[in-house]
């Protein structure tokens, strides 16, 4: 088994925190770790609206897709977790303007997030060959 660890590409080292990688690319597969509003360059969550959340999440998720060589086209599995459900409208209408064409499948829950975010996003891209 060769995994292969992507980061976020503005990811400041000296500020990693957790267990875990961005993203992990296996059999042609990359799988990344759930991604909030989060500035990369200082470690530090960007609270919001559940619009601004969710569009500077997406571009977290789309900047470590794009570091990996593949782009939001090959998203095939997104999941969820908002901290209030009665924010999906407004979330969903931000989230379908990041994925045209077949969109991915999806799981959207509610969840206690932590630090006051009111979303955070995971998913899994089939590499193109």
């Amino acid at each position: 088994m060769n995994k292969i660890k992507v980061a976020h590409p503005h990811r400041d080292p000296a500020f990693a925190t957790g267990a875990y990688s961005d993203g992990v690319i296996i059999n042609g597969f990359l799988f990344v770790s759930g991604q909030a509003a989060v500035d990369f360059k200082t470690s530090k969550f960007i609270l919001a609206t559940i619009e601004e959340e969710t569009r500077r999440t997406l571009d977290n998720i789309k900047a470590i897709i794009e570091n990996a060589g593949a782009t939001m086209d090959d998203v095939v599995k997104c999941t969820a977790h908002l901290a209030d459900i009665n924010e999906f409208d407004r979330y969903n209408e931000v989230y379908a303007q990041y994925f045209k064409g077949i969109k991915p499948a999806r799981t959207t829950v509610q969840s206690v997030l932590a630090e006051g975010i009111k979303v955070e996003i995971d998913c899994i891209v089939a590499l193109p060959s």
